[in-house]
């Protein structure tokens, strides 16, 4: 390289990435306490970002990043930049769905049996000296139809750690041809029709706010289990409550919830909807804190893959 590139990593990651780049020439400077508008003030001096989700990468300080090039976000979504004026401006966005996928098909996995033995229930209950068995009879996973919306990398992943369980596994997606040895690809009215559990694996978009509603809901044939390891805003969740009162949907594992705040640090505020307070006492109900793509492996991964996609894109503009 004739100049280096220089870099400004907003969010904090795995020493892999920052030590990788330096490594391969670049100039990797760190600011995880400035605030957006400080930030805003220097970002025209530099080539590339890296960030998780500490604050929106939107139009304000796009415009003022008069030479960026690129940016990495660690982690699968994009929603948190604003993907249309980047590319009005050429900005090359990187993200590593590839990282934390193999964390999120087991962390699918593992609520939906969870919840579908009623472990999180009768775990409580041992502990607190109260013996039940025949009231925590669980329900078999082998027979079902498992359907997935959304069969990228995180729904290709759950649905690969499915083989062995005996489901019949069944993808909806709006690009045609994603089905695979893994899942059968299917019309929306057969995923409806066949559907007993519903794991969703899509982004964050216009089209997937406020997805899963009552109307979604009621075009299921069967009642189902539902599994949310996706984003917290695609489900309406008082609509969710309602199916959930009437035994449409039998019970949900929820690692994203509505009320997060967009950094998925912490819910929005202590004051929640009545909604939230049902999903709390509810026994047919498991809770994570946004942890399915949260291991000590992803974040090793996630890290590694924007260090190549960023490193090969060096490689290849020089």
């Amino acid at each position: 390289m004739s100049s280096a590139y220089k870099i400004l990593a907003i969010d904090s990651n795995h020493d892999c990435l920052n030590n990788g780049l330096r490594e391969a020439g670049f100039i990797v400077d760190e600011d995880y306490n400035s605030s957006k508008e400080e930030i805003e003030k220097v970002i025209d001096q530099y080539d590339g970002m890296i960030v998780r989700s500490r604050f929106p990468i939107d139009r304000s300080i796009l415009e003022k990043a008069k030479n960026l090039k690129f940016i990495g976000r660690v982690g699968a979504g994009l929603e948190n930049i604003d993907e249309d004026y980047a590319a009005e401006r050429g900005i090359i966005l990187f993200n590593s769905p590839e990282g934390n996928r193999d964390s999120v098909g087991e962390h699918a996995v593992g609520m939906l049996l969870m919840l579908m033995h009623h472990l999180r229930r009768a775990d409580s209950e041992v502990r607190n000296g109260i013996w039940k068995r025949e009231e925590n009879r669980g329900d078999e996973l082998m027979g079902k139809t498992v359907g997935i919306i959304g069969y990228g990398n995180m729904g290709n992943a759950f649905a690969k750690r499915l083989q062995g369980f005996g489901v019949d596994v069944i993808c909806y997606d709006i690009l045609a041809n994603k089905g695979n040895e893994f899942a059968k690809q299917v019309s929306l009215e057969e995923f409806f029709n066949c559907a007993q559990v519903v794991s969703l694996h899509t982004p964050q978009t216009a089209e997937t706010m406020q997805m899963i509603n009552a109307e979604f809901i009621n075009n299921f044939k069967n009642p189902f289990y539902f599994v949310n390891t996706a984003r917290g805003k695609s489900v309406v969740t008082k609509d969710l409550v309602e199916a959930m009162k009437t035994g449409k949907v039998l019970g949900a594992a929820l690692d994203v919830l509505e009320f997060e705040k967009s950094s998925f640090e912490r819910l929005v505020a202590s004051e929640l909807p009545e909604e939230f307070q049902y999903l709390i006492e509810a026994d047919n109900v498991v809770l994570a804190p946004h942890i399915a793509g949260w291991t000590h492996q992803s974040k090793i991964k996630l890290a590694e893959f924007i260090r190549d996609k960023i490193i090969a894109w060096q490689t290849n503009n020089n």
